[in-house]
């Protein structure tokens, strides 16, 4: 029988707040994140296209894990893992800055059915691209996984932007169902290396970024 100073027992409030922030345990992060009011200013294979492309340069850079994405017109999730440099808070401030840039920027030419980015003209919120927050749960377990996996891969048939999962590019499907990398590398959990964690750790409450 281990001694009682060893165990590890997760123990969380009951209806957990899913703004609130549980780092430094090495588990994988279900989060999800809004277009300002719900917009669709992903709402364009080109919008889509460049939010992949910063998403696997904010992952080289804060070396962090892409288990599982699904990007929709007007939000996305990611399942990742903490990173080495700074913490997941940090890694959707950042992504979501660089995104909002790239994307407000005026193309040259306008393409044809290209999306316009209404911004609001008024209000404290003016020009958002993002609503401020994001929500977090903390996943561990097989079957928690695939449980978040199975639903991402249907977001977009369950909304009726594809007849079969296949149809939707923006998602980590290709990876698990073909063994095909898609536009975007993810990272099976095989190559997922866990961190040692002494006794004394304790959760880590971090409050939503700005």
């Amino acid at each position: 029988m281990p001694h009682p100073s060893i165990l590890r027992v997760r123990v969380f409030p009951p209806m957990r707040n899913p703004l609130r922030r549980y780092y430094g345990w090495s588990d994988l992060h279900f989060v999800t994140f809004s277009c300002y009011r719900r917009l669709p200013y992903l709402g364009t294979r080109r919008a889509r296209d460049c939010f992949v492309k910063i998403l696997d340069e904010v992952r080289s850079r804060y070396e962090f894990h892409i288990v599982d994405y699904v990007g929709m017109p007007e939000h996305v999730h990611l399942l990742l893992s903490e990173p080495a440099k700074g913490n997941p808070s940090r890694i959707l401030q950042v992504l979501k800055q660089k995104v909002s840039r790239a994307l407000r920027r005026k193309p040259r030419r306008s393409a044809p059915g290209q999306l316009s980015l209404a911004f609001p003209e008024a209000g404290a919120d003016a020009g958002a691209f993002w609503q401020r927050r994001f929500c977090d749960f903390n996943v561990w377990g097989a079957k928690k996984v695939k449980e978040k996996l199975e639903y991402m891969h249907a977001n977009p048939v369950v909304r009726g932007l594809a007849k079969h999962p296949k149809d939707w590019p923006w998602s980590s499907w290709s990876h698990y169902a073909k063994g095909e990398e898609g536009l975007l590398r993810i990272d099976t959990l095989g190559e997922k290396k866990e961190r040692e964690r002494s006794p004394a750790d304790t959760r880590k409450t971090q409050n939503p970024h700005p």
